[in-house]
């Protein structure tokens, strides 16, 4: 568990990406696309560069962590997200929403960590 990892991660802030990549395979099984709404894009780095600077550059790892997390709800299947997250983890009778929160947290970490690897973010600490 936690060995694999996306483009540009490096595993400082998300310790496991398997929900992530369960969610993925489970999406482009589904054959509608979906996997594509949940990946990086370059406006999600441009939100996290604007986050930054509506706090002048000063933002903890928590907070960026919950803001993003907000941020990319929207574009998580919670009904996928928890067949993904209880595949990965090796539970059932996960809570969808809870799922969707997680799938929505790892790629908030995923996005720190990228834009860290990248050059365009310091993390301090």
């Amino acid at each position: 568990m936690g060995e694999r990892r996306p483009l540009l991660a490096d595993g400082s802030i998300v310790g496991d990406y398997e929900p992530l990549f369960k969610y993925w395979e489970k999406a482009r099984k589904r054959g509608r696309g979906e996997e594509g709404r949940v990946v990086l894009r370059n406006e999600d780095f441009q939100h996290l560069e604007k986050l930054l600077r509506s706090r002048e550059g000063r933002l903890s790892v928590a907070e960026a962590l919950e803001e993003l997390t907000l941020y990319f709800l929207d574009r998580v299947d919670p009904e996928l997200a928890r067949e993904a997250v209880e595949e990965a983890y090796g539970v059932s009778g996960y809570d969808a929403e809870s799922a969707r929160r997680v799938v929505a947290r790892i790629l908030a970490g995923w996005l720190i960590e990228a834009a860290k690897t990248w050059g365009s973010l310091k993390v301090r600490g």
